[in-house]
């Protein structure tokens, strides 16, 4: 049975080297000033932005393949999607459930939708 909810695009996490440098450009550049902070807000760990863009630390980050850490995907019935995602082939991650690797490496962040609880 396929899921019969929605589902929508809520966050791209991406690795950055100059972690710094991205936030002032997404917020000088593109209006979309940091909404969260984890880490020490003079050198953090990760941050997310108004717009749903997760820049994440990487000060090692050489490039180019495997820039995207993964995707935050909302969903109106987190346990329904769950049910039918873990019907195909994917993997758990060792996040936890909601945390799923699919078969060419992509990761997958789901999440209950707060707007459907």
């Amino acid at each position: 049975m396929a899921y019969a909810k929605t589902s929508y695009l809520q966050h791209t996490a991406i690795r950055v080297k100059d972690i710094q440098w991205h936030i002032r450009f997404f917020e000088e550049a593109l209006g979309m000033p940091v909404d969260r902070v984890a880490g020490d807000p003079d050198d953090p760990v990760q941050v997310w932005t108004a717009g749903g863009v997760q820049l994440v630390s990487d000060k090692d980050f050489a490039g180019p393949e495997g820039r995207m850490v993964h995707l935050g995907i909302f969903t109106d019935d987190l346990e329904a999607a769950l049910d039918e995602v873990y019907q195909w082939d994917v993997k758990a991650l060792p996040q936890g459930r909601n945390w799923i690797k699919l078969p060419d490496g992509l990761e997958i962040e789901l999440m209950q939708d707060p707007a459907s609880q």
